[in-house]
């Protein structure tokens, strides 16, 4: 998937008055008890103490999910709130302000319309109110058939670009468009939810809020899962899970990965090898022809991907498997999947950097794959929303150098400013129009002078872009793409 940022971990024991560099209250003694009525339970929400990226401690508010006994001592699973649910975990006492505990409202009898008593969930999680916000533009939005003007920037303007009116539109107005990733002042708007693969958080329940694997061993990699995966139930009590770098089947224990070792031949995922560059390739594989491979697939990117639920039927799905070669083998590194027929224009359904490759460039070789694909499909693509928060920050990331690669290889014509539509720089990028005009406004491009949009790219844009652009090395060649696209409309081919 995109790249990702690893977890912080937590912090470890503290023993009763140590002096650290704790922002928050003291470590509670261990030793001063609750009375029975006020005993920590599910629901009970306190400051608990953690590490943050600086290594320094904090005590943000966490929410208790969970409560086992371990040889007679307590451990606690915590979520602390407005924290991504990748840094929930286990925490003894000592790490716990009792001071500070909030314990669950006790359920209070209501009234119902026949008269008889009724209750409501008294947890702090579960009184949920549905609130609905209407963000206004804070910049006019530039529609595909009038021609408008912004007044350009003051100062340091390196060149100006002026965006002309492009061909019809056949939807609503940009600005208010569900598919736009955000709005012009930062805001996400929005994100539709009838995507093939959106979680439906209502069916979350206390099962799935936690991580049930406590470890990954993929290959020469062993990885700490971040969410909960669907894998049957006898496994999620074992240390270690042992999957096959190769079929991604799993298994109990490294004898019986072992045993099966001698017995896979596979050394590459199943499917057509679609590119192939250096030690970099491809690998299409239909779900319906590698249900196995497919629904393994599944299983272990559901660790690492919290918005996206998991079908076991993967008939309508394709997936495509980025592997890096050597003497072993290919290895996996990361895969992103596709529907076979998308109503919604939506090129990428789930998409994951497996945790030991991220932050190398290969989160955005796959976002650049799959607008590749599109380019050969002859149309434009979005991912499916709603986007991650990491998920979000890489395709930021790749539409923003993406467009301006375009608009700074424009060349004047007669010393006029050179021009281009929206419409065009998402012919040329295949990227949706949606997220283009998103992204013009994340960018603070787009200005209105004299009856036109202008783009006016600032000297710090463009040394930031050429910056930028050094350090990604890694990219898509088009020439070592064999790749023909399959009328899916067809029931017969699938």
């Amino acid at each position: 998937m995109a790249e990702v940022v690893s977890p912080v971990p937590g912090a470890g024991r503290r023993e009763p008055g140590e002096v650290g560099r704790a922002r928050g209250p003291p470590v509670a003694d261990p030793g001063a008890a609750l009375s029975p009525q006020e005993e920590i339970t599910e629901g009970c929400r306190l400051p608990v103490l953690r590490r943050n990226q600086d290594n320094e401690d904090e005590w943000p508010l966490a929410e208790i999910l969970s409560v086992k006994d371990i040889s007679g001592r307590k451990h606690f699973y915590v979520h602390y709130i407005d924290f991504n649910k990748r840094l929930d975990e286990w925490v003894t006492h000592e790490r716990l302000d009792l001071k500070k505990i909030q314990f669950p409202k006790k359920e209070a009898k209501t009234p119902t319309k026949n008269g008889l008593p009724g209750s409501r969930p008294g947890s702090p999680e579960r009184e949920v109110k549905r609130k609905v916000e209407v963000v206004s533009p804070a910049t006019p939005v530039p529609s595909e058939t009038a021609p408008a003007s912004v007044f350009p920037q003051n100062g340091s303007a390196r060149r100006a670009v002026a965006a002309q009116p492009g061909r019809k539109r056949k939807s609503n107005c940009l600005g208010t468009d569900e598919d736009s990733q955000d709005s012009s002042d930062g805001i996400p708007s929005a994100p539709r939810m009838t995507g093939s693969l959106v979680s439906d958080r209502s069916h979350d329940d206390i099962v799935t809020r936690m991580k049930n694997i406590e470890c990954i061993e993929l290959g020469r990699h062993r990885l700490k899962p971040w969410y909960f995966s669907p894998y049957p139930q006898e496994l999620t009590t074992l240390p270690v899970l042992y999957l096959c770098e190769f079929c991604l089947k799993y298994g109990r224990s490294l004898k019986c990965l072992q045993r099966h070792l001698t017995k896979c031949d596979l050394r590459h995922p199943p499917g057509n090898e679609i590119y192939r560059k250096g030690t970099i390739s491809f690998f299409e594989i239909d779900g319906r022809k590698n249900k196995s491979y497919s629904q393994n697939l599944c299983l272990l990117a559901k660790c690492f991907l919290d918005h996206k639920t998991l079908y076991y039927d993967t008939d309508p799905f394709l997936f495509y498997v980025m592997t890096e070669y050597d003497c072993k083998g290919f290895h996996i590194v990361g895969y992103f999947s596709k529907e076979k027929e998308s109503t919604e224009d939506y090129n990428v359904a789930c998409i994951l950097t497996l945790p030991p490759y991220q932050r190398r460039g290969y989160g955005k070789l796959l976002i650049e794959f799959s607008y590749e694909l599109s380019k050969v499909e002859g149309k434009t693509g979005t991912p499916e929303k709603p986007l991650s928060d990491l998920g979000l920050l890489s395709y930021r990331s790749y539409w923003s150098q993406t467009i301006l690669e375009i608009l700074m290889g424009l060349k004047s014509e007669s010393g006029e400013r050179p021009q281009i539509t929206i419409n065009e720089i998402s012919e040329i990028t295949s990227i949706k129009k949606e997220d283009v005009i998103s992204t013009l406004q994340y960018l603070n491009l787009i200005n209105y002078y004299k009856g036109q949009y202008i783009l006016t790219l600032s000297e710090d844009i463009v040394d930031g872009h050429e910056r930028a652009m050094l350090k990604r090395l890694l990219r898509i060649d088009s020439k070592c793409l064999h790749f023909t696209p399959k009328d899916w409309s067809k029931r017969g081919k699938w």
